[in-house]
């Protein structure tokens, strides 16, 4: 059944939302293909994971912007307006509200259902692995930030400060990420991306 609103899903997201580099459409894509297994994967409701996976960015402040952590609030109301008039059964959609709110690493709101710990798992494995680290260059490049600190790139003996340095949130976020999954199978696939993004670090060290 849900797979029939899809196409408005994806309207919807086109026409409404404030994209950029690393939050397009196709960042939406990524996280809805992902999900769509993960739900699979833990026998969760599509009913709820497949239209807070296409609408969990429908709004978002700019990187920088004093209210980012608030965010996925009104990404929710906004998208729960939208399935409203579309008439998208309204027995999911607080569940669907809860995930689009929980999927933020910024608001810190712990998922209480599967579906919004899907949804939580499925954006954040899209901030890993190679997909992870173009996505990082992209926001810092468009924030202005630099690559790496000449005399500490991997932070071994100071604070990272990923404003100043995009090395740095590598060490301020991204390499902890694994440890915030929250199903089995998203753990599996967040350690391997880890991996990947530690062997990157390594050759950038080799180079510079």
């Amino acid at each position: 059944m849900v797979e029939h609103y899809e196409h408005q899903f994806i309207s919807f997201i086109n026409a409404e939302m404030e994209q950029d580099l690393a939050h397009d459409v196709n960042h939406v894509l990524r996280v809805v293909k992902t999900a769509k297994s993960l739900c699979e994967i833990e026998g969760a409701k599509l009913e709820v994971v497949l239209p807070a996976a296409y609408l969990h960015d429908c709004f978002s402040f700019p990187k920088n912007h004093p209210d980012r952590a608030r965010s996925s609030f009104f990404a929710s109301q906004k998208a729960l307006d939208f399935l409203a008039a579309i008439n998208y059964p309204s027995e999911y959609h607080s569940d669907i509200g809860h995930a689009i709110i929980a999927h933020s690493y910024s608001a810190k709101v712990h998922p209480q259902t599967i579906e919004a710990q899907i949804v939580q798992d499925a954006d954040r494995l899209d901030a890993l692995g190679a997909i992870g680290i173009a996505r990082c260059l992209q926001v810092s490049t468009g924030l202005g930030v630099g690559l790496y600190d000449p005399e500490d790139p991997f932070c071994d003996v100071r604070a990272p400060n990923d404003r100043v340095n995009t090395v740095d949130h590598f060490y301020t976020k991204l390499l902890n990420i694994a440890e915030t999954m929250n199903t089995k199978s998203a753990k599996e696939e967040a350690d391997k991306r880890t991996a990947f993004m530690k062997q990157y670090l390594a050759q950038l060290g080799a180079e510079i």
